[in-house]
């Protein structure tokens, strides 16, 4: 009976790995999974952070306009744990179906949401924080200063990093 490395097709790349392409599916869900696992303990101590904010006695203090940007980053915040967690409910689903170089596919698609949804969250988080304690301008103060250095260090670093990359034939 053949193995799967003589019914599988050979490797399609030239990167210096030898592996086939269900390999290279096991290995990019296997980094998923770790870059899941990061993004999620931290939009996990968001959330507990936003959670206990409204029992505090303190709270019945913040103007409308507060309570709405809170709720805001509430809802932010279930929605960035609701899509960190959709590619391990879609493993779930297709366990077994011969199906992970789509798991992995998904799983990107919804960690670049997820990643885009916790950096407005992080930032927001910060500026009503900063809102809440000092008022006035400091929530811009706050927001523009880190919404500018989230947009350098996630978007153009990497961007240029890449054309780089590009520019001198791959990485060495």
């Amino acid at each position: 009976m053949p193995g799967a490395r003589d019914t599988d097709p050979l490797d399609d790349r030239v990167d210096g790995r030898d592996e086939s392409p269900e390999e290279r599916a096991d290995r990019n869900w296997n980094e998923v999974l770790q870059e899941l696992r990061v993004l999620q303990t931290g939009t996990q101590i968001l959330t507990g952070f936003l959670l206990a904010l409204a029992f505090q006695p303190t709270f019945g203090d913040l103007s409308d306009a507060q309570r709405s940007v809170y709720l805001g980053l509430v809802v932010l915040s279930a929605l960035s744990s609701i899509v960190a967690l959709a590619p391990v409910a879609l493993h779930r689903v297709l366990f077994q179906q011969r199906a992970k170089a789509a798991v992995v596919r998904y799983g990107h698609v919804a960690l670049i949401t997820a990643l885009l949804t916790v950096s407005v969250l992080l930032v927001g988080v910060v500026a009503f924080v900063f809102d809440v304690v000092l008022g006035g301008s400091a929530f811009w103060w706050a927001l523009i200063p880190l919404a500018l250095l989230v947009l350098i260090l996630w978007l153009v670093v990497p961007a240029l990093m890449r054309a780089r990359l590009r520019t001198n034939g791959g990485a060495r």
